[in-house]
């Protein structure tokens, strides 16, 4: 998507995933651009090929949701490096205050502070010098006026989210008096988990637009704001809190992703000696099926890398496991953990997947799987359920993790049964489930009723199946409902 007039042109390069939103300004064969993501690599080719150069990279604000590009662009164009001044940036840059500006061919940036969503937020207009009269054309949001939302405050800790909150409201205020026409470009959209509330599903919008149908602007008074847009707020995923360090410090820079040593079953156990986890991407009935004793189930899709960051340290050793073709879902896998700094120790991929693994003689396991109509016989029945559900022994040498020969898809040992909501925000709330966000849940794993066979559930199968992966590793009996979701267990419990 283009948009400009003349040589002047903006163009916005989404990543889904992150539910972000990067920009390329360009005017003549100059550009600069706007919060990019740590693998800009495309971009920068992009700009080569068409005989543009980068002489500037700037970011909105410290990002808590991923590593910011701004040095993979410097290494690469050799292009200035630009921020907010109270940032803290350690390494070299260009710092902006307010009514600071930079030139880019024919147009103007004029740094905009606008404290809320961080301390340090900075908007940046882009003024026209063409117009004579300067007025803006549009102007990079970042997390502060979000397209029918605003950037959450409460990211830097609760002492400061009130204060934070406040700063919000004024800062969308200022925004709002921008001319009506003025494009609104905000970096967090569709996705993010840095908003506050539902964002739609357009990326960027106008300030005139925004004034008639942005909750966020409607609410005129300031204590109101604050009471009602702190209300309901899901937890951050758990990795936000080591981004604003990193990107304070400066992530290291790639120069490209970097390449997934294929592995032995010899040098897999290795790694798993020294400490290493397994992460298994392949589909969650595969997963389930059978996998490498104590991994992470958490198939490859949009969210892979974030529910990784929700449950994972960044400084634990990762192994890959990959669906087919590997070589795809290699690039994939890496690219989003690179996004969000982990990529640091990832040690490899096994090489052949399950199938070698178990032809080396080496052990499997298995996690028990049903969809939510089971989960009420289960527990309307006496916790007996359908064998048709059952999974399989795997064959191999050795299975461990809960599978058993010829069992049935319900309670194992005649354990009573325990569902375990794990949504972000349990509402409405299964009758008689223990509600516990996956971020949580490592470390109140220990705390969990003892004697219960754990039944997993989510919004539709996937953050129960991580879950369930998490109990197995831990010795605990578990099943994980793939099929369906929290939502339809409650329907099940009406009728």
């Amino acid at each position: 998507m283009r948009s400009g007039t003349g040589g002047n042109a903006i163009e916005p390069v989404t990543t889904a995933a992150l539910g972000d939103t990067s920009y390329l300004l360009t005017s003549g064969d100059e550009a600069l651009v706007v919060d990019p993501q740590r693998d800009c690599w495309p971009l920068l080719a992009s700009c080569e090929a068409r005989g543009l150069r980068i002489r500037y990279v700037l970011d909105t604000h410290v990002h808590n949701d991923y590593l910011s590009g701004a040095l993979e662009v410097r290494a690469a164009t050799g292009a200035t490096v630009a921020g907010p001044a109270r940032a803290g940036y350690d390494f070299d840059h260009l710092p902006l205050a307010e009514g600071d500006e930079i030139t880019l061919g024919g147009l103007c940036v004029q740094a905009l502070e606008t404290p809320g969503h961080t301390a340090e937020h900075t908007a940046y207009l882009v003024l026209d010098g063409g117009s004579g009269e300067e007025l803006p054309t549009a102007v990079f949001t970042g997390g502060s006026l979000l397209v029918g939302s605003a950037g959450r405050t409460d990211l830097s800790g609760a002492a400061r989210t009130e204060q934070l909150a406040r700063a919000q409201y004024r800062s969308l205020r200022r925004l709002a008096q921008l001319p009506s026409g003025t494009r609104v470009l905000p970096t967090h959209g569709a996705g993010s988990s840095c908003s506050i509330g539902a964002v739609t599903g357009e990326r960027t919008s106008t300030v005139g637009d925004q004034r008639l149908a942005n909750p966020a602007l409607l609410i005129a008074d300031e204590d109101a704001f604050v009471a009602t847009r702190m209300l309901g707020l899901p937890p951050a995923p758990a990795y936000y809190r080591q981004m604003g360090p990193l990107n304070r410090a400066g992530p290291a820079v790639l120069g490209g992703p970097p390449e997934l040593l294929a592995l032995t079953p010899q040098e897999v156990q290795l790694a798993l000696g020294r400490g290493a986890l397994v992460v298994d991407a392949r589909d969650r009935r595969a997963f389930a099926d059978a996998h490498l004793p104590g991994s992470l189930g958490d198939e490859l899709d949009g969210s892979f890398a974030a529910l990784v960051g929700e449950v994972v340290p960044l400084d634990r050793p990762l192994v890959l496991v990959l669906p087919e073709p590997v070589a795809d879902a290699a690039r994939e896998a890496v690219l989003q953990l690179l996004r969000i700094g982990y990529d640091a120790r990832l040690v490899g991929q096994l090489d052949g997947g399950v199938e070698r693994w178990r032809a080396s003689g080496r052990p499997l396991a298995a996690i028990r799987t049903a969809d939510v109509s089971e989960v009420r016989r289960a527990l309307a029945g006496g916790g007996v359920a359908s064998p048709a559900l059952a999974r399989p022994a795997v064959a191999g040498p050795a299975v461990a993790g809960g599978a058993v020969a010829g069992g049935a898809a319900g309670p194992q040992g005649g354990l009573p049964v325990q569902v375990l909501d794990v949504r972000p925000a349990a509402d409405p709330p299964v009758p008689g489930a223990l509600a516990i966000p996956l971020t949580e849940l490592p470390g109140r794993i220990d705390g969990l009723p003892p004697g219960r066979e754990f039944w997993t559930v989510c919004g539709r199968g996937r953050r129960a199946t991580v879950a369930a992966s998490l109990l197995a590793a831990a010795g605990l009996p578990v099943t994980a409902v793939v099929s369906g979701g929290a939502q339809d267990l409650v329907r099940e419990f009406r009728r």
